[in-house]
């Protein structure tokens, strides 16, 4: 028999989107799971809701601080400049946020999301050989991967956030790259507990999403624009957790199956 032909690299982007409606159905089989998982995404998202809405209240003072060397173009120059300055310092708050706040929603919701995580993969057959590690190490080097992907984080920001200041391709281009930088990173984040309990370090982690990129970009994307939706990541991110867990296990050929 002939194998399979391979997936294109459009159909593996849409089975990682497929990864997020899975997850959701996996968690919304536990009325109990819904409820705790919800709890600490509505808390941290209510605290950066009001961070984005002083964050846009300002942007344009903070528009015109950033470009005052334009304080002598002409009016149709210096108001498009700012404008795109605007743009550019809103949607690097968005960036910022989205991914800070899968990072410290995991942190404050570690024991709901760590049911959540267990639970997926006991229905998908469990784990073999899981590490064991102690609380302290293993707190020390989640809070350390966390930092180092911050960090990557913030300098490709930084870049986007400069390019935003380019008029056209900081209302088109700029956009499409953060949706995939912070969809890359959240896949990394949400695939964490998973690949940890497998004694996988974060280099591993990167390079095993890595030869699954389109699905691991498709699943990041997906969760990242649905965080976009006003409390979307409230009822979302638990089903992201979930779907990370499916993930990882695909990216790290683990048993992933139907459940």
């Amino acid at each position: 028999m002939s194998p399979a032909p391979a997936r294109s690299v459009v159909r593996q982007f849409f089975d990682g989107v497929a990864l997020l409606g899975r997850g959701l159905k996996m968690w919304g089989s536990d009325p109990r799971l819904m409820l705790f998982g919800a709890l600490p995404a509505l808390i941290v998202a209510t605290v950066y809701l009001a961070a984005l809405v002083v964050l846009f209240i300002n942007a344009p003072a903070l528009a015109q601080w950033a470009t005052p060397f334009a304080d002598e173009w002409q009016e149709g120059w210096r108001t498009a400049l700012r404008i795109t300055a605007i743009i550019a310092f809103v949607a690097l708050g968005a960036l910022l946020v989205v991914y800070t706040y899968t990072a410290i929603t995991l942190a404050i919701g570690d024991p709901f999301y760590e049911k959540i995580w267990r639970s997926v993969e006991n229905r998908l057959g469990g784990i073999q050989n899981e590490v064991e590690t102690a609380m302290w190490p293993s707190l020390f080097r989640g809070i350390l991967d966390a930092l180092r992907i911050l960090l990557v984080t913030a300098l490709i920001g930084v870049g986007l956030f400069a390019l935003g200041f380019i008029p056209v391709v900081g209302q088109s281009v700029v956009p499409v790259l953060g949706a995939g930088v912070a969809g890359w990173f959240l896949a990394l984040e949400l695939t964490g507990r998973a690949f940890d309990a497998r004694g996988h370090t974060l280099r591993e982690r990167r390079r095993a999403l890595g030869a699954v990129r389109p699905t691991a970009l498709g699943f990041g994307i997906a969760s990242y624009l649905v965080f976009l939706i006003p409390f979307g990541a409230v009822f979302v991110m638990p089903a992201a957790v979930a779907g990370g867990t499916v993930l990882a296990r695909l990216a790290l050929d683990d048993g992933e199956s139907s459940a």
